[in-house]
């Protein structure tokens, strides 16, 4: 069965609604969480993640507040934090891998860290029994691609397009798909522009999508109440786990 992951903006708009929300979706057939920090400055997101980021934060997001709903989900559903390294690197790397470890999170995904800069925190990760998430984008030679996913952990994050999340381009990735298979058996699973519309196209040919802005857009819906949002918000989650596996 293709997986379904899904992000969520951690603490947006409270800490109390994200963990609700997040045990909800567990239900409604995500496999994993993604927890996203809230950062000033999301380069890999598109306008609808980066106003999610940037309310939050005006509400006075911390650190802190990722720990405290990360403690209450993290024991229910495979769950992960995916943020930039500016959030990671000041709480210090030792430190906030360590803390995931202690909270039952599984892993990190951070876009704007590097292959070659992540390879120094392998070790690391490893020790705390965390993945750090591999990129692979269409813009990756063969020789790239084999170098990127040799030691690929719990999932290669396949970007389906040179851009932002949220976008909703698209482009040919048979030939990436088979340049990563020919080097690892560690799952693809495919982000950017992943919806109810789009999802079963997407899963064509990899093991599970990844969604995000198609979650959050509902979450800053100020048409609907909170228990609303998490209802609106879980059907998408079980309609779109059913058509990755029609």
């Amino acid at each position: 069965m293709k997986k379904l992951v899904g992000y969520i903006t951690a603490s947006f708009p409270n800490n109390n609604f994200t963990v609700d929300l997040g045990l909800s979706m567990a239900e409604a057939g995500v496999d994993i969480l993604e927890l996203g920090i809230p950062f000033s400055d999301p380069v890999a997101d598109g306008p609808v993640i980066e106003k999610a980021n940037l309310i939050s934060l005006q509400n006075g997001f911390k650190m802190k507040d990722l720990f405290e709903v990360s403690a209450k989900i993290a024991p229910n559903i495979e769950t992960l934090w995916m943020g930039y390294m500016n959030s990671f690197y000041h709480q210090g790397m030792e430190n906030i891998v360590q803390k995931a470890q202690n909270l039952g999170v599984q892993g990190a995904i951070i876009p704007d860290l590097p292959y070659e800069e992540a390879q120094s925190y392998q070790e690391l990760f490893l020790k705390h029994h965390q993945a750090l998430i591999s990129f692979v984008a269409p813009t990756d030679t063969k020789e790239r691609i084999s170098t990127v996913v040799k030691d690929a952990q719990k999932f290669i994050y396949l970007v389906a397009y040179t851009g932002i999340t949220g976008s909703g381009q698209s482009e040919d990735l048979t030939h990436i798909i088979e340049n990563v298979r020919e080097y690892s058996s560690t799952p693809i699973y495919i982000g950017f522009g992943v919806d109810e519309k789009t999802a079963k196209a997407k899963a064509q040919g990899v093991d599970g999508v990844i969604v995000g802005s198609a979650f959050v857009k509902h979450l800053l819906d100020e048409s609907m109440n909170f228990n609303q949002k998490i209802a609106k918000i879980s059907s998408l989650a079980k309609e779109i786990k059913e058509k990755i596996n029609e």
